[in-house]
């Protein structure tokens, strides 16, 4: 039975009147004629400049450190184009578009798992589990081995995948409106029937092709080019302000469908909306970098931790994972420096303990997705 048609739950009635009695803090900005009105939480906005500076920190670290040191200063001059020729191509065409792609790369899958989360009600509502990471890498490998495009066609590619997949799991989930664990169950298996068509193309590809599939689907920033710095910079600038325009919308729907079609949402526009955000986040990230895991499952809920606020922060969620992501590849570059590892051996590592401990803190009730 779908929302559409089912009660609310004395769960639901109990998440909404614990946010009815939180009292409301912080400032609310409004435009002329409040068109557009926005709550500033003192602690949220703490929480995001420290956030900010822990990432402007991390570059920092990046960028003058390594087997070619550098100081600040000489940075300046390399970012500014007055620095010799040995420095401008150390920061310039090596550090500088790696640090850009993996803190873009991060914040898309962190706010892309927000959604989804924040959609869903579940914690493990994230595109890695969802299939949509997954539909991507299939868009990306069919280009790749079947058609062997290159870099452009493979990021399209990946986007075309990831919609797919989408599609497919928003149409069998649909039954008089789109239900969360429906939606998470029928994710999970067209993600295992993604990831199995991601195995055949690999055993059918020649040697070349299947080890460059193979080293793409790790996930990784090594090598990377200001070409993904601006695709997924520009994907990231136009679809984080829709997603923040949805926002009401989305903490609303955490109260269920009736309340916040009562509350003048318009239930599956909005849906929809979020849905078509966050797959084109996931799907975007996934063609600048390859999959990246469990960025997208970790970094909203530790965001949410840190503001300790029930409404879904995206701007704190794409700085976390941002800032994730920065410091998984500077940790990976500096621990193994002859072996330039990608970072999604890191992110699989750290979020395979975080997916575990996650697990076990939801099974003994000790963990609850507010």
């Amino acid at each position: 039975m779908s929302p559409a048609t089912t009660p609310t739950t004395p769960d639901r009635a109990s998440r909404a009147g614990a946010s009815a009695s939180r009292p409301v803090t912080g400032w609310v900005l409004r435009t002329r004629r409040e068109r557009v009105a926005l709550r500033v939480d003192p602690r949220s906005l703490l929480v995001a400049l420290t956030l900010a500076a822990a990432i402007l920190a991390t570059a920092v670290t990046t960028l003058t450190t390594g087997e070619y040191e550098l100081s600040v200063a000489e940075v300046l001059g390399a970012i500014a184009g007055q620095a010799d020729g040995a420095a401008d191509f150390v920061v310039n065409t090596l550090r500088l578009p790696r640090l850009l792609t993996a803190v873009f790369v991060g914040a898309a899958l962190a706010v892309s798992g927000a959604v989804l989360q924040a959609l869903t009600r579940n914690p493990l509502g994230s595109p890695d589990f969802i299939g949509f990471t997954n539909g991507a890498a299939t868009g990306a490998l069919v280009i790749l081995i079947v058609a062997g495009g290159g870099m452009a066609q493979i990021a399209a590619g990946a986007l075309a995948g990831g919609i797919v997949a989408s599609v497919l799991i928003y149409l069998l989930a649909y039954t008089r409106g789109v239900q969360g664990f429906r939606f998470v169950l029928m994710g999970i298996g067209i993600n295992a029937l993604a990831l199995s068509v991601n195995s055949y193309l690999i055993t059918r590809a020649d040697l070349y092709d299947a080890v460059a599939a193979q080293a793409w689907l790790v996930g990784s920033v090594n090598g990377r080019g200001w070409g993904h710095v601006a695709a997924s910079g520009l994907a990231l600038a136009v679809l984080l302000p829709v997603a923040l325009s949805r926002v009401r919308a989305l903490s609303l729907l955490d109260l269920g469908d009736h309340s916040a079609a009562a509350l003048g949402v318009g239930v599956q526009r909005s849906r929809v909306v979020l849905i078509v955000v966050s797959v084109l986040l996931a799907g975007s990230a996934t063609a600048a970098a390859g999959p990246i895991w469990f960025v997208a499952l970790a970094a909203p809920r530790l965001a949410r931790g840190l503001t300790r606020t029930p409404a879904p922060g995206l701007v704190t969620s794409a700085l976390m994972g941002g800032l994730l992501l920065a410091v998984g590849d500077l940790a990976i570059q500096r621990v193994f420096p002859a072996a330039q590892l990608p970072v999604g051996t890191a992110t699989g590592c750290l979020g395979g303990l975080y997916l575990m401990w996650l697990l076990a803190s939801q099974w003994r009730g000790k963990g609850r997705y507010t």
